[in-house]
């Protein structure tokens, strides 16, 4: 009869070597070196000028071109885009036909058009609307003419000169091209909603509006936030590019103005760098904390510290019971 014990049963320690990854200590280097040379470069190289770069950037043209034409832009392009982009994807989501190719063909129409271009052309619209822009029923004339009315079925007419050009005709430009863009990321994530948080809703009695505000779209959300940030981020940058209207007091403008006149581009160009890169960082971390806020209650669950030892007990109850029954 053996009287060996269950502990000399067990194998004995293993002395596991690690494994050595030596390239990553050559990939470390070739860092350290690139970040040595930049850092040099920053420093040494006089065609920085920065005690030049840092007085541009603090100039009251500059700022008020980055409060203007920067920020205040980017917050009405995006407030429409938003809007009208998930307005947009309702529409290609619904089942009539008429809604599904409208909004199909507007978001057809501007996502092939380069922002640059619809700039440039909305400067230009002025030319169309010579006599003003006239929002209501066209072809009022011929179509009371056999009732011998003399109604104006055009309620409302906008001078085009002060509408398409600007800090508002940049806002609509921008605007409209993003909303073609936030159309296609909210119908992703509506359509990333199950259905049958649909239908738990509808069988709850609540209308498609109701549904749609209080059900599909906050879950939604979680899909929505990061492309939407990207989004932000690139209205932000591409603001530089109300040039194509223009606008004058836009950041890129008033820096490129500066510039010219003082024949410092260089310098010019970096401090522009530094507000895009100081603006950017700020709504990079905005943009953290509001998906750490819809990304609440997904992804794995924590345990909790008394689950392993409901395992642990769970396990040697069910050995227990083995034994006995052996």
């Amino acid at each position: 009869m053996s009287t060996s014990t269950p502990a000399d049963q067990r194998p004995g320690r293993i002395d596991a070597v690690p494994v050595r990854h030596p390239w990553r200590w050559v990939a470390v280097g070739v860092v350290a070196v690139v970040a040595a040379m930049f850092i040099n470069m920053l420093v040494t190289n006089e065609a920085f000028n920065w005690p030049f770069v840092f007085e541009t950037m603090t100039l009251p043209p500059v700022i008020n071109g980055l409060l203007m034409g920067t920020l205040l832009v980017t917050l009405l392009a995006m407030i429409i885009g938003v809007v009208l982009g998930v307005t947009l994807a309702v529409m290609r989501l619904s089942p009539n036909p008429v809604l599904r190719y409208a909004s199909f063909t507007f978001i057809w129409f501007f996502r092939t058009i380069p922002r640059l271009v619809l700039l440039t052309i909305m400067g230009a619209l002025g030319v169309l609307f010579q006599d003003g822009l006239a929002i209501g029923v066209p072809f009022d004339h011929i179509l009371l003419a056999p009732f011998d009315f003399s109604w104006d079925l055009r309620f409302i007419t906008l001078d085009a000169n002060t509408v398409f050009v600007g800090v508002t005709g940049g806002a609509i430009g921008l605007g409209l091209s993003e909303a073609a863009y936030m159309a296609e990321i909210a119908r992703a994530g509506i359509t990333s909603v199950d259905t049958g948080q649909r239908e738990a809703a509808e069988a709850l009695g609540m209308d498609g509006g109701k549904t749609m505000r209080r059900i599909v779209l906050p879950q939604a959300m979680r899909v929505i936030v990061p492309p939407t940030g990207n989004e932000l981020m690139s209205m932000l940058k591409d603001t530089s590019l109300l040039i194509g209207i223009p606008v004058g007091a836009e950041l890129f403008f008033q820096l490129s103005a500066v510039g010219a006149r003082t024949f410092q581009v260089f310098p010019v160009l970096v401090a522009a760098v530094l507000w895009y890169m100081i603006i950017g960082s700020i709504l990079m971390v905005g943009q953290h904390f509001l998906e750490k806020r819809f990304n609440r209650g997904y992804g794995a669950r924590r345990a909790t510290p008394k689950e392993p030892e409901a395992a642990s007990v769970g396990a040697a109850g069910a050995t227990g019971t083995g034994g006995g029954d052996v």
